[in-house]
């Protein structure tokens, strides 16, 4: 699958919002990108997938993922008020119940 960001006209502007997120979450802009993440908090199995809404507990109703960035130690989810234009993103600690799903990964039918 080829690597979009929601509501980006063309990859031009995928490519400035995804910078514009990654600046403000103060993560790195690399040329792997995440598109689904999975991971267990509270022995709660949770995912999260690029222009998908985030699991019902974290309260954003419809709300798509932007991007998910992989930092040192940690993923770092964004959506318009978690991270995007407000708030502050979702943090998913990287361990043995994380994994991530790159754009690359996924092969086109």
């Amino acid at each position: 699958m080829k690597f979009f960001v929601p509501a980006a006209k063309d990859d031009i502007k995928a490519e400035q919002v995804y910078s514009a997120l990654g600046q403000s979450l103060k993560a790195p802009i690399t040329e792997k990108r995440i598109w689904k993440l999975q991971w267990r908090d509270n022995e709660i199995a949770l995912e999260s997938e690029v222009g998908k809404p985030l699991p019902p507990s974290y309260q954003t109703g419809k709300e798509l993922v932007l991007a998910i960035f992989e930092c040192e130690n940690l993923y770092k989810i964004g959506t318009l008020s978690r991270g995007g234009v407000k708030g502050e993103p979702i943090l998913v600690g990287k361990n043995s119940e994380s994994s991530a799903t790159y754009f690359s990964d996924i092969v086109n039918n």
